[in-house]
């Protein structure tokens, strides 16, 4: 499963990005000019100012900063890791929707006095069928 691949890159969290951005504190650990780099990415040096600011700022565009990397001599490395194992997101969100359903089920039962008293194994029974159907982020409307 997908989970078992993000496990290296947990420790990445507590990585953050230097207060300046990576293409400067990068730039300037290889003692490299803003003018420099400039003529590698065939731009001003204003521009790579701008570039640096955009990037610190978290604005920068996947392509530019591809490029800013390449011309650092670096890799760009796109990740997203997710906070939790996707698996416990997906069942706690088809827990979720069978709670909600069965909860719904339960109130029209105890109007009508006929309530079930077994909402736990419901909802768990409900559960598993939503994992197994799929479609669990179809009801993001409802929520």
């Amino acid at each position: 499963m997908l989970d078992g691949h993000f496990d290296e890159w947990q420790q990445l969290r507590a990585l953050a990005r230097p207060p300046r951005g990576w293409i400067r504190a990068i730039r300037e650990a290889l003692g490299m000019s803003a003018a420099v780099l400039a003529a590698r990415l065939s731009i001003t040096a204003s521009a790579v100012t701008r570039l640096e600011q955009s990037e610190a700022a978290g604005k920068i565009q996947l392509d530019t900063l591809r490029r800013a990397a390449d011309a650092l001599g670096c890799d760009l490395v796109y990740l997203l890791v997710p906070r939790r194992p996707l698996d416990a997101v997906v069942r706690d969100r088809a827990r979720e929707l069978a709670h909600r359903h069965v909860a719904a089920v339960e109130q029209t039962m105890r109007l009508e006095d006929q309530a079930t008293g077994t909402a736990s194994e419901l909802e768990e029974q409900f559960a598993q069928q939503l994992l197994e159907r799929g479609g669990l982020w179809r009801h993001d409307a409802d929520d």
